[in-house]
């Protein structure tokens, strides 16, 4: 699948000009709210025309300003889950599940009733009115019935912004089986640097109604300026899991050439999972700590340093393939006489990884 999007668009004060291509996969559109990625995603689902540009996938032109070329929304054939479910008051979950096949083309081959419930843990629902689910609940039925649409590409934009973070945990583990175990592309828009992380293969960072950068989720994500907030920097790390202590409840991943050890759920042996590590949470030293409670201790290089204007420093570490982040007080820097090419071991805050 290549989605090609390019669009220009006045909208009062605010200017879009902003273009991307995507492929199969979760692709995120991420900034800050008003940086135009609602605007790129209603473009692509047909609900808004641009003054100039086009969109186009798999090579099949559905807007073209150029020559007037415009396919309505409902020829799409795209699914769209909005920030909130929207679902029908009146109808059961199931009966809300089955309108989603009223938009099916006849000839599409898409996922089961029974697998899409299955994959959405959504089976003990089926027969209840939307009034007695959960926010996140009525999430996973929206994009149930968006997925029994067989649509050819998923929009999604901010799923999850109505929810409070007890749901949020509750419905990413579902968002990430979609993505792992389908192949419906999906456009994802989103502000949140955790949800992004977790979910996206490629980014496109959106400022101010432009393109600012776009490329592989692990490349974005571990660069200092991507994040809208400072407080948010740090790197992404892609492992495997190699064993949980069930005693502890501790998971340990291997990385390219180390290993960490992540609180929490149990992790199965061989999973590919990712880690963000805040850039916050990387304590320096130039020698071996020893007597701390940290479990995760890591020997890097310094790769790279840049200042800001907060009296805090940005530093890249090579940990042997592993990049990292740390952010420490200009002070911190200037004591421990760090400079590109020293080695340096990262104190790493256990309590703040997950994966």
């Amino acid at each position: 699948m290549t989605l090609i999007v390019a669009a220009k668009q006045r909208l009062g004060a605010f200017s879009l000009d902003a273009a991307f291509t995507s492929e199969r996969g979760v692709t995120a559109l991420f900034g800050r709210s008003g940086s135009g990625k609602t605007s790129m995603i209603r473009i692509i689902a047909g609900l808004a025309r641009p003054d100039e540009g086009r969109v186009v996938l798999d090579g099949e032109a559905l807007t073209e300003t150029e020559t007037g070329l415009f396919v309505p929304k409902h020829r799409r054939r795209f699914g769209y889950v909005f920030q909130e479910a929207r679902l029908f008051p009146h109808l059961s979950v199931r009966a809300n599940l089955f309108y989603g096949r009223w938009f099916a083309a006849r000839t599409a081959r898409g996922e089961s009733f029974d697998r899409i419930v299955d994959l959405l843990g959504i089976e003990t629902l089926l027969e209840r009115s939307p009034s007695k689910l959960s926010g996140g609940e009525k999430q996973r039925v929206a994009i149930g019935r968006a997925l029994l649409s067989s649509p050819r590409l998923l929009l999604m934009d901010e799923p999850l912004a109505a929810l409070d973070e007890a749901r949020k945990a509750e419905i990413l583990p579902y968002l990430e089986r979609l993505r792992d175990e389908t192949d419906i592309p999906i456009v994802y828009v989103s502000h949140s640097i955790a949800e992004v992380a977790r979910l996206a293969n490629q980014v496109v960072v959106m400022r101010d109604g432009t393109v600012e950068a776009t490329g592989p989720a692990i490349d974005i994500l571990s660069r200092p300026s991507t994040s809208a907030d400072r407080r948010e920097a740090g790197a992404l790390l892609e492992g495997t899991v190699e064993s949980f202590d069930a005693r502890h409840r501790l998971s340990t991943v291997a990385l390219k050439s180390c290993r960490l050890h992540i609180p929490g759920a149990a992790l199965a042996p061989g999973k590919s999972v990712r880690i963000r590590i805040p850039s916050r949470d990387v304590m320096l030293a130039t020698a071996r700590p020893e007597g701390l409670s940290a479990l995760n201790i890591l020997e890097a290089k310094i790769d790279g340093m840049s200042s800001t204007e907060d009296g805090t420093v940005e530093i890249r570490l090579d940990c042997d393939g592993d990049i990292i982040l740390s952010r420490i007080t200009t002070l911190s820097c200037e004591r421990l006489d760090l400079r590109p090419g020293r080695v340096v071991f990262a104190v790493i805050k256990t309590v703040a990884l997950e994966a």
